[in-house]
């Protein structure tokens, strides 16, 4: 996230904008480039790997390599193709291309590219046959096919199911090879992999007979284009003849496959990535590629960007020693950044009694730093998953202070945003002719009074926070988005911005909203802010009950990595000794902190551990590599008098029969109907779904968190992953909740 607002946290450098100034000359291109990022821009020929550390300046490195090869006439724009993973950063691409003077050049993710190229190849690879429809949500399907077996999944299965579909499918993994495959990879799935074998051939046949194809099947259906037709693979290859591949280290090998194909028998290739973080292994993405790219191709150019511009040398300094820790062959090619910036606060580490207090303080640091002039848009608080921003939601509205849940409603897909959009586009087709007023004025001064005159928008924020407060805050971006727009380019009209919205919301590229942001580590990735609050940092969180293996370990370590480096200047680092207050503070820091926060030493254990959460279960048993050998027993102990339990009944409840304990009947009763219900879709007995001794202790234990729901005796791994939402959002008080809709952002 970048910001051309100044903040007296981190001021911002003279002149920096969403929209640099178009250079003169090719030469110009590279002024302000360090020497590795030069060598990067102007090694025009043969394959380069760019191994690039959080914050080293990757994006402008390869923008300014291609905008410097356009300009000085080496390459043609149409013959570049950039490739990377997310809409919003080919959108962010795409815009850094055409302020450098290289508009024409291709950048898209990997599935865009290959279904534009299909679209176009299809009818004459298969003789006029028009392409199937583009599945745009599978898990309808999944659910009917499994259906087509008699059985039901429930929403968490559907989309865990759903997941394995995928990652079978880039894997290139067929259904009859799913179970032997899941094995082999060591997938901890959802349900048993014969059943989600049958699910995956049934969903096959399905697609098949109704004519549709998914996500997976453009890139399938590309390759197998490609492959079998020699005269369309070389039309591709004329046309384009250089690419870059923005984020390498999350290639899945089906990717892969069709990147060797667009290239055949040719090397100019750029690849950039970061091995230290490689976080979405659980998709099929494998940092193999980035890693083993010389020997793919022996003489390419190996440049390594490790000049970090985003953080100080404090937050740089924890990051480095973060990795440090880490093991196996990811690590052995981490990269030790080295900070380009002034020096500023030491990483601060926080320990509250509980949840509650960690929110509420949190939130209290975050109100003195708005109040101090830092923007709100330039703070984060993240968390290892999204059923943790419930307390920091209340802990800001308390505060007064303003937010955004990235990954929940998208910017373009709000109704003020929509109306505000069709509004501009209807002023810039008529050209100011409605209204007389916009005549005079300049591009934000049109925005300004056409959002004030039609929308009753102010320039001045309402009071508080809630709905009013964010709608207000979109229009405010869509105001600075033009402010931006019209400096970088004075001579442009209206419908120039509006096109410009256009292609930022196609491409999921929001403009920044003035409310501090709360998301998970996995979709704060690939962003950045002045401020930022790694918050629940306790064991069985960070890292997550479910990692077992050491690989799952050391995944989870980079997760955190990536957390730490999305800090400029201020990181704050926090975790809770108990869910609530008053509760047993028995919860201990996250292993990954060992060594980094003031006081602490390395932990001896290098397995996992089960996390207790209060439950009473013996903390530090660890846990089997999954598929290796038994689970060591762990003890059970009476939550109200310590004694050893060893009735099967008693180790359910957590306590002795006898020993007194405060039960939450309100919530007793709503898990007993929720039960009920779920016994009911699903045709089984309600033992099935949980016994009466476990929705007791859930009822007294109250629950808060995956790692404390998966600590209560009877909830297992598959039952946690199948139930485990539902309960929690009970448990908070709520009801099990929907699943998210939304549609894109269009005409």
């Amino acid at each position: 996230m970048t910001s051309a607002t100044s903040s007296p946290l981190f001021p911002r450098p003279p002149g920096a904008s969403h929209f640099p100034a178009v250079p003169d000359s090719a030469d110009a291109v590279l002024e302000g480039l360090d020497p590795e990022q030069r060598e990067v821009a102007t090694t025009l020929h043969g394959p380069v790997c760019v191994l690039a550390g959080a914050g080293t300046g990757k994006t402008r490195a390869i923008t300014h390599r291609i905008a410097y090869g356009v300009r000085a006439g080496i390459l043609q724009p149409s013959s570049v193709l950039a490739v990377t993973f997310t809409n919003r950063a080919a959108g962010e691409l795409r815009g850094r291309l055409r302020q450098l003077g290289a508009a024409g050049v291709q950048a898209r993710t990997f599935h865009s590219a290959a279904l534009r190229q299909l679209q176009y190849f299809w009818p004459r690879a298969v003789g006029g046959t028009p392409l199937p429809e583009l599945l745009e949500r599978k898990p309808p399907l999944v659910a009917e096919a499994a259906g087509a077996h008699g059985f039901r999944l429930d929403r968490n299965e559907l989309r865990d199911v759903s997941g394995e579909i995928e990652w079978a499918k880039v894997t290139q993994t067929i259904p009859e090879q799913y179970p032997l495959m899941a094995a082999k990879a060591a997938r901890e799935t959802p349900r048993d992999p014969a059943e989600i074998a049958r699910v995956y051939e049934s969903y096959e046949r399905l697609k098949h007979e109704r004519g549709l194809i998914d996500f997976e099947d453009v890139l399938l259906l590309t390759v197998g284009v490609l492959q079998s037709h020699s005269a369309t693979a070389d039309e591709v290859r004329s046309q384009y003849r250089h690419f870059v591949v923005d984020e390498y280290q999350d290639v899945n090998p089906l990717q892969q496959r069709l990147l060797d194909l667009w290239l055949g028998d040719r090397d100019s290739l750029c690849v950039v990535g970061d091995a230290s973080q490689t976080i979405y292994s659980f998709t099929g993405a494998t940092p193999d590629y980035l890693l083993g790219f010389r020997n793919r191709h022996p003489g390419a150019t190996v440049v390594k960007l490790v000049r970090d511009y985003r953080s100080t040398p404090q937050v740089v300094r924890l990051a480095n020693d973060l990795l440090a820790q880490a093991r196996g062959r990811t690590a052995e090619h981490r990269l030790e950044l080295q900070s380009q910036r002034d020096p500023g606060p030491a990483p601060d580490f926080t320990e509250y009694g509980d949840e509650v207090a960690e929110a509420e303080g949190t939130a209290r640091r975050v109100r003195q730093l708005i109040d101090s002039g830092t923007p709100a848009s330039e703070i984060a608080v993240l968390y290892r998953v999204n059923a943790q921003s419930a307390a920091y939601e209340q802990a800001f509205a308390h505060q007064g202070v303003p937010y955004q849940l990235r990954g929940a409603e998208r910017f373009f897909d709000r109704p003020e945003v929509k109306s505000a959009w069709l509004l501009l586009r209807g002023a810039a087709h008529s050209g100011g002719s409605a209204d007389p007023e916009l005549e005079r004025l300049d591009i934000p001064g049109t925005v300004r009074h056409l959002l004030r005159t039609q929308r009753g928008w102010e320039d001045r924020p309402p009071a508080g926070s809630g709905a009013t407060r964010d709608q207000w805050e979109s229009l405010a971006a869509l105001v600075r988005l033009a402010e931006d727009f019209a400096r970088a380019r004075p001579d442009a009209r209206l419908a120039d911005l509006v096109a410009e919205i256009r292609e930022r919301a196609e491409a999921r590229h929001a403009p920044t909203v003035e409310g501090v942001t709360l998301a998970s580590l996995h979709a704060a990735k690939g962003l950045e802010w002045d401020a930022v609050f790694l918050v629940g940092l306790t064991e069985g969180m960070m890292p997550i009950i479910y990692a077992e293996t050491d690989e799952q370990i050391e995944e989870e370590r980079r997760l955190l990595y990536v957390g730490v480096t999305r800090a400029r200047a201020l990181l704050t680092l926090s975790w809770a000794l108990s869910r609530t207050p008053g509760g047993r503070p028995n919860r201990t820091p996250s292993r990954f902190l060992d060594g980094l926060r003031p006081g602490s030493g390395r932990r001896a254990a290098a397995g996992p551990a089960l996390a207790d959460g209060g439950s009473g279960v013996t903390r530090g048993e660890p846990r089997q590599p999954a598929g290796g050998g038994s689970r060591r027993r762990v003890s059970v102990r009476c939550r109200v008098c310590g004694r050893t339990l060893t009735d099967a009944g008693e180790m359910k409840l957590m306590r002795c029969e006898d020993c007194p304990s405060e039960l939450d009947e309100g919530l007793y009763q709503r898990l007993r109907d929720w039960r009920a219900a779920r016994a009911r879709e699903l045709r089984q007995p309600e033992y099935c779904v949980f016994t009466d001794k476990t929705l007791l202790a859930i009822a007294e234990t109250v629950p808060g968190s995956p790692p404390e729901l998966a600590a209560i005796p009877g909830v297992i791994r598959r039952k946690l992953d199948r139930y485990g939402e539902d309960v929690l959002a009970l448990c908070a008080g709520g009801d099990p909740p929907e699943p998210a809709a939304g549609e894109p952002f269009g005409d």
